[in-house]
């Protein structure tokens, strides 16, 4: 009979995601995972077979309590327009509050990712398919009652609000700016018939 694990597994995950988040996967050692973790790089091993192993379960951690928890509460609680204006706001918020300004987890593993390692780059195209399909209902359904003008296609739009999206998320790693983020969200908006505020 195997030993009790000795450790929290969430986390485990969380505090190993804050690393990878801040570092980069490539950058990030099995020294500095231990040391925040607190595993011993043979514990680490044990229970998540190997870095990439470990970053996997961290990835999908954070995907599910930042990403996809927003789509889920968004779409519950709000008219789709305001489900797509809420969405940029928090992430505008979220990234000018970041003192480390790491940017998003997602864009930065789409920037590391390449075609040396197919199975992450399907991974992150199918997050990024999430959000624009996530897009994609609301902007039907707001063009449906109104709330968003119909003279655009809905699968348009989508695409080009998750273009915005990427790019705020980069461009909040080096420039961290409240009048350049909302300025990038703000004509989007307006095209919308979205009202944003600064």
């Amino acid at each position: 009979m195997g030993r009790p694990r000795q450790f929290d597994e969430s986390q485990v995950l969380e505090a190993a995601g804050e690393v990878f988040w801040a570092k980069g996967y490539t950058a990030t050692s099995t020294r500095d995972l231990s040391e925040r973790t607190g595993l011993t790089p043979s514990s680490m091993y044990n229970e998540f077979g190997d870095k990439r192993g470990l970053y996997l379960r961290a990835f999908d951690q954070y995907l599910d309590r930042t990403l996809r928890e927003r789509i889920a509460r968004l779409e519950a609680s709000l008219s789709p327009g305001q489900a797509i204006a809420s969405f940029f706001r928090e992430l505008v918020d979220r990234s000018l509050a970041d003192a480390q300004h790491r940017g998003c987890l997602l864009v930065n593993t789409a920037l590391e990712a390449t075609s040396d390692d197919p199975e992450l780059q399907r991974l992150v195209a199918g997050e990024t398919v999430m959000i624009e399909l996530f897009f994609h209902r609301c902007l039907v359904a707001a063009q449906r009652t109104g709330e968003v003008p119909a003279d655009q296609p809905a699968e348009d739009l989508a695409r080009h609000l998750l273009s915005v999206l990427l790019g705020l998320r980069v461009l909040a790693r080096v420039r961290p700016d409240a009048d350049l983020l909302n300025g990038l969200v703000r004509p989007a908006m307006a095209m919308l018939g979205l009202s944003w505020s600064a």
